[in-house]
């Protein structure tokens, strides 16, 4: 009965041509992504894709690029937690923006790095519009996440049989690591910590305090051309890119 209801509800990707589709497109290497992801972009008219400043290309574009030569190529500008942006506004701007194309006819795709579910800027934007156009069609595209290409990358098991996975963002105090590491201590628990970023030299310290740093991986840029894998101890410097992250396994 499950494999039948989700086939039931995935073959949906090939729909009507007013709609909006979010599409997971993975971490940074267009290997990886979906052939349902690819269908998708090939079909629609309109791809939207997040940006961070006018003057800055899309991650999540440039996955994709072989595929929207032709099409209609739309930047957003995302908050990405930047305090000189109202969200609300961003959010409700790009909504107006997608929604005059889906009007005029015309199908929509909204990229987003990596899977659709995880810390995605993209669920904002669903949200309006299932609340504000019910009348559109929505539909989402899993991606390949970078916890899952970091996991692979590092042949690491992320949680096995009677394990709990916790996935958070990185904690900006050591206090505040340093509670959740004593929390997760002997209880099967695997951490995967993410956007560590600028605050690497705190978690650096809380990792060698702990004496897990050595059994600690890293993955930075997961699937671009400057990623890097490996463990934590042998990373030097004190500083990460935003697109960071940590695995730890308690054993």
């Amino acid at each position: 009965m499950l494999t039948k209801k989700f086939f039931t509800v995935f073959k949906g990707y090939k729909s009507d041509s007013t709609s909006l589709t979010i599409v997971g497109v993975g971490p940074g290497d267009p290997s990886l992504l979906t052939i349902a992801a690819v269908d998708a972009i090939k079909k629609a008219k309109v791809i939207v894709f997040p940006i961070s400043d006018d003057n800055k290309k899309s991650f999540a574009a440039e996955i994709v690029k072989k595929y929207t030569k032709f099409k209609k190529n739309i930047p957003i500008i995302f908050p990405m937690a930047r305090e000189d942006f109202d969200p609300d506004e961003i959010w409700s701007n790009a909504v107006e923006k997608i929604v005059k194309f889906i009007k005029n006819g015309e199908s929509v795709v909204l990229l987003c790095l990596g899977d659709t579910s995880i810390f995605a800027s993209s669920s904002n934007i669903l949200r309006l519009i299932k609340k504000n156009h019910a009348e559109i069609i929505t539909k989402t595209i899993p991606g390949i996440s970078s916890i899952s290409a970091a996991a692979a990358l590092n042949d690491f098991d992320l949680v096995k049989k009677g394990e709990t996975l916790i996935i958070k963002e990185c904690p900006s105090s050591k206090s505040e690591l340093a509670s959740l590491i004593c929390e997760s201590k002997g209880n099967k628990t695997v951490m995967a910590i993410m956007k560590v970023g600028k605050r690497w030299h705190l978690i650096r310290d809380i990792l060698k305090k702990e004496d897990i740093i050595d059994k600690s991986s890293i993955a930075l840029n997961v699937g671009m051309p400057d990623q890097i894998i490996q463990y934590a101890s042998q990373y030097k410097k004190d500083f990460m890119p935003y697109f960071s992250l940590i695995l730890i396994r308690f054993d």
